[in-house]
């Protein structure tokens, strides 16, 4: 007899429920595994034409307001999830997909390694990172990387190489196709000091807290700083900060952050307002602003599907 996934799934899960802007539509079916074990059976049952996507902590995600149509699975959540995260013997640093980005700051400063702080400052989990080669205050995920697992629809689990993937700024795209997804990856930093990483660390977060709209819903960082500038400064130079789409904001802290202060903004709403600082900075600059966050689902009119297949 076949093996049964252990995990939770749900169909018609709100997915403003699961992502930091807390606005959008919701997934036709939602699963939570237990483990990578758990995940690997899941997948098995996937039918090849399914769309999939892989949510951790959605805070770089916006769902259309008429869903996704597909599954989501989620690698991080009330279940145990996909959250491993040890020192292997040869020194390196496993983390699988789920495990959150600061976690693994703390636990490399806890270890006396250098370099790994600026984790602390990306909001999201290993897998996300691992996928957008996330990066902040000078670091960025793929330089500490050794080697990743993906997993493919038949849930067998491949080693990869960073040879094996095209990575640039907030990019990464995989030379072999796209059937496989990140389940973990391994690190290596240099050696440090536990002191000297945890000051640098609260000195990260510290000014993550004076320069973010931490305290209201949003996803990070919308746009790519372009070559030699920075997103920021174009969207507040074409006099954009402070302005509103519906119940969706441009942040008068950070004019590369979009808020939904009141929880009431719509995702066609968000969407609508990148749109405008898109034409916007490009009317003024001829500068062509490309989106960070990821935008999946069909609108409330059932039109512009766009779904990520594995």
């Amino acid at each position: 007899m076949a093996e049964m996934p252990r995990g939770r799934l749900c169909e018609n899960e709100p997915m403003a429920r699961h992502v930091s802007w807390r606005a959008g539509g919701a997934a036709r079916r939602a699963f939570f595994p237990v483990d990578r074990k758990d995940l690997a059976t899941f997948m098995h049952t996937l039918p090849r034409d399914e769309a999939v996507l892989m949510v951790g902590l959605g805070s770089n995600l916006l769902v259309r307001d008429g869903g996704f149509a597909g599954t989501v699975i989620f690698t991080h959540g009330t279940l145990a999830g996909l959250s491993r995260l040890a020192l292997e013997d040869d020194g390196t640093v496993y983390a699988e997909a789920g495990v959150a980005t600061p976690k693994l700051a703390r636990f490399a400063a806890n270890h006396a390694f250098a370099e790994a702080e600026f984790f602390a400052g990306i909001p999201g989990t290993v897998g996300g990172a691992l996928a957008m080669n996330a990066g902040c205050h000078g670091g960025e995920i793929w330089r500490y990387v050794t080697r990743v697992m993906m997993m493919n629809r038949q849930a067998e689990c491949v080693m990869r190489t960073v040879d094996h993937f095209e990575i640039g700024y907030r990019h990464v795209r995989p030379r072999f196709g796209e059937d496989e997804i990140f389940a973990a990856a391994w690190f290596r930093f240099p050696r440090g000091q536990t002191i000297a990483a945890r000051g640098r660390i609260r000195e990260l977060l510290a000014r993550r807290i004076a320069t973010q709209p931490l305290g209201l819903p949003n996803a990070g960082s919308v746009f790519r700083n372009p070559p030699g500038d920075h997103a920021a400064r174009l969207i507040e130079a074409a006099g954009l900060k402070g302005v509103w789409s519906g119940g969706a904001q441009v942040s008068e802290k950070h004019a590369n952050f979009i808020v939904n202060p009141d929880g009431k903004a719509t995702a066609n709403e968000i969407e609508m307002l990148i749109d405008k600082i898109r034409f916007e900075v490009n009317k003024k600059f001829a500068v062509q602003l490309v989106p960070e966050v990821r935008i999946v689902g069909k609108n409330a009119v059932g039109k512009n599907s766009v779904g990520e297949n594995l």
